[in-house]
């Protein structure tokens, strides 16, 4: 299964914490929804720090050189 991209996985963990938040999952599911949750937070991070290099690197470029 390929690597969802950021918005997807954002998505997902949201509906995960919803239903967390609610409370009506037995606690198998509770641990696979922690585990699947933990996955998405981590892809996220790395995608957002992925996109702040990048951003660090083009505003190192418009920079004048002094």
């Amino acid at each position: 299964m390929a690597e969802p991209t950021f918005e997807e996985a954002q998505r997902e963990l949201e509906a995960i914490v919803t239903k967390l938040e609610r409370g009506d999952a037995g606690v198998d599911e509770l641990t696979k929804l922690w585990e699947r949750g933990e996955e998405l937070y981590r892809i996220c991070a790395t995608k957002l720090e992925v996109v702040q290099g990048k951003i660090e690197e083009l505003r190192a470029l418009e920079e004048p050189s002094t």
